[in-house]
């Protein structure tokens, strides 16, 4: 599991996890509340211009520099979902140092994030065992491979990239032929409705 960052709306949003399972679809972070509702994104003043770098990582919000400062933290992901617990930061031990200096404990919003990563995983549908199993293999083959060998590694994932994207096609195909709602496509996968109507367009102009 590791963090990621993805771009929202021009604003740079840092993802503390993130997993191969469900990719960015579910990337999870720790959430920063100010007076009980969610902070828009921190700009710097780096220099004068069009373009100012903004971010909306809990670590920014340290009321430094007239940012707003956190008052607690939660769980929250990219599909959406928040996390009902509220996670109060402790200012009189942080004192004056920037967040990112501080020990700040996440692991109450990373609980939080995988009990959601848990709940969508068993909606989603089930691999059959057999596939699971040659995922498994061919993710630890490439991982050796890619110490070894990277070209070869490299022209191993080429290969099964363009497998990937025929075979996504097809299937995707037959879930429109079957007339499979958006829905229940997305909750399949376990992925967002966005996602799953992409996949789906695309499959169409097959």
């Amino acid at each position: 599991m590791a963090g990621g960052n993805a771009s929202e709306g021009g604003v740079l949003v840092e993802w503390d996890w993130w997993t191969v399972e469900f990719g960015d679809a579910h990337a999870g972070a720790a959430g920063v509340l100010v007076g009980g509702g969610e902070p828009g994104p921190v700009y710097f003043d780096v220099a004068s211009g069009p373009n100012v770098p903004s971010t909306t990582h809990w670590s920014a919000y340290d009321g430094r520099h007239r940012r707003p400062r956190a008052e607690a933290l939660r769980a929250v992901c990219a599909c959406g979902w928040r996390g009902a617990a509220e996670y109060p930061l402790d200012w009189d031990a942080i004192d004056d140092r920037p967040l990112y200096e501080a020990d700040v404990d996440l692991t109450g919003p990373l609980a939080d994030w995988n009990a959601h990563l848990s709940l969508v995983r068993d909606k989603a549908v089930p691999l059959p065992e057999p596939l699971a199993a040659l995922l498994v293999e061919i993710t630890e083959q490439l991982t050796a491979t890619a110490e070894d060998a990277p070209l070869a590694a490299l022209r191993a994932a080429g290969v099964l990239e363009r497998i990937a994207a025929r075979v996504g096609r097809e299937a995707a195909g037959a879930l429109c032929d079957g007339g499979v709602s958006t829905e229940a496509v997305a909750t399949g996968l376990g992925t967002t409705r966005s996602k799953a109507l992409v996949l789906l367009l695309t499959a169409q102009d097959r």
